[in-house]
C-alpha cells in the first residue's frame, strides 16, 4: 500500500529556546525566508504524500494561518504586476502543497501521545512521522527515503537514524542494528533515553518514522516511560522486536529547531546557498569573521 498520510507532531512548548517560543511556535521560526514547518510540508510533498495531519497545541494558530489562503495579500500582490509575480506564486503555492487538516494536543503527555492523535486520520494505512523540530534539507528528500526503504525490505517500519556523540546518547534512543545493504540496516530493538550502559549502539532515530497503524493500538496499550511521558520509541520497540525495523542512515542535513546553535545553523547554511542572498551573505560572512 502506498503511503500517502503524514502526521506532523509539532505541539511542543519549545522550552529550549525560550522567551522566544513563549509567543512564537517555534515551528514558524524562519529559515531565511520560509518558516520552519514549510520545508517539513515541502519535503512531504516531494515524497508523494497528499494528506498530512499538523498536531498543534494552545497559541500555534499561527502554523494554520501560514498554509490558509490570504486574500487580502494575495490581491496586493497580483495588483503589483509582473515585479511582485514570484511573490505571489510563492503565496498561493504554499496553500496547495497538500491537504493539510489539524488537531490539538491539548496536554503535551509525550511524543507517542501526539502520535495517537492522528488514529482517526490515519485508519488502517502505514503513515509517515516527521517530527514538527526537524528540518532535513536534501536533494533525496528524507521522508523518501525511508518509504523506498519500508517498500523494499518489507520489515515492519522505518525510521531515519543517524550516529550520535557518546555523550549524547543519553538524551535520544539506541539501537540495535544490523546492516543489510549500504545505508539500510535490521533494527531488532531499541531503547529510549538509555542510561550509562544501556545503549545498543550510537545510532538513534532522528526525526523521521514510516509506521503500521497497529501502532496504534500498541500506543493505547503500554505504560508510560521515560520522563512519565508516552514514547513512541517504547511501541515501535514492541514491533521492531517481533518483525524488525529499517534504519535508513538517511542523506541530508538535519536542523534541530527546538535547539538554539540548530536554529542559527539553518539560518547560516540555509542563506549562503540561497540563490537570491548567498553571495552578498558569504562575502559578509567572511568579513564579519575577521573581528572573531
Amino acid at each position: 500500500m502506498k503511503i500517502k498520510k503524514a502526521v506532523i507532531p509539532a505541539a511542543g512548548l519549545g522550552t529550549r529556546v525560550l522567551p522566544a517560543t513563549k509567543a512564537i511556535p517555534k515551528e514558524m521560526f524562519p529559515i531565511v525566508d520560509k518558516p520552519a514547518i514549510q520545508y517539513i510540508v515541502e519535503e512531504a510533498a516531494r515524497s508523494g504524500i497528499e494528506d498530512i495531519l499538523i498536531i498543534t497545541s494552545r497559541g500555534k494558530s499561527e502554523i494554520e494561518d501560514h498554509f490558509d489562503r490570504c486574500p487580502e495579500l494575495e490581491a496586493k500582490l497580483k495588483a503589483g504586476g509582473s515585479a511582485k509575480a514570484d511573490l505571489y506564486s510563492q503565496v498561493v503555492d504554499v496553500t496547495a502543497l497538500a491537504n493539510i487538516t489539524y488537531v490539538r494536543q491539548m496536554e503535551q503527555k509525550g511524543l507517542g501521545h501526539a502520535v495517537l492523535q492522528a488514529k482517526k486520520f490515519i485508519g488502517n494505512e502505514p503513515f509517515a512521522v516527521m517530527y514538527g523540530d526537524d528540518v532535513i534539507i536534501g536533494e533525496d528528500p528524507c521522508i523518501a527515503q525511508l518509504i523506498r526503504a519500508y517498500e523494499s525490505t518489507g520489515l515492519g517500519g522505518a525510521v531515519g537514524i543517524k550516529e550520535v556523540a557518546a555523550d549524547q546518547i543519553s538524551k535520544y534512543s539506541s539501537m540495535k542494528t544490523e546492516n543489510l545493504k549500504d545505508n539500510i540496516y535490521k533494527i531488532s530493538d531499541m531503547i529510549e533515553k538509555p542510561a550509562p550502559g544501556e545503549e545498543f549502539s550510537l545510532f538513534s532515530i532522528l526525526g523521521r518514522c514510516v509506521l503500521p497503524a497497529e501502532i496504534f493500538d500498541i500506543l493505547e496499550n503500554i505504560p508510560y516511560g521515560a520522563g512519565g511521558e508516552l514514547q513512541l520509541t517504547d511501541a515501535m520497540k514492541i514491533l521492531a522486536q517481533r518483525d524488525g525495523f529499517a534504519g535508513v542512515d538517511f542523506t541530508g542535513t538535519r536542523y534541530d529547531m527546538g535547539d538554539k546553535l540548530g536554529i542559527l545553523k539553518a539560518s547560516v547554511e540555509v542563506g549562503l546557498s540561497h540563490p537570491e542572498i548567498g553571495a552578498d551573505f558569504k562575502e559578509y560572512i567572511k568579513e564579519i569573521a575577521k573581528n572573531f
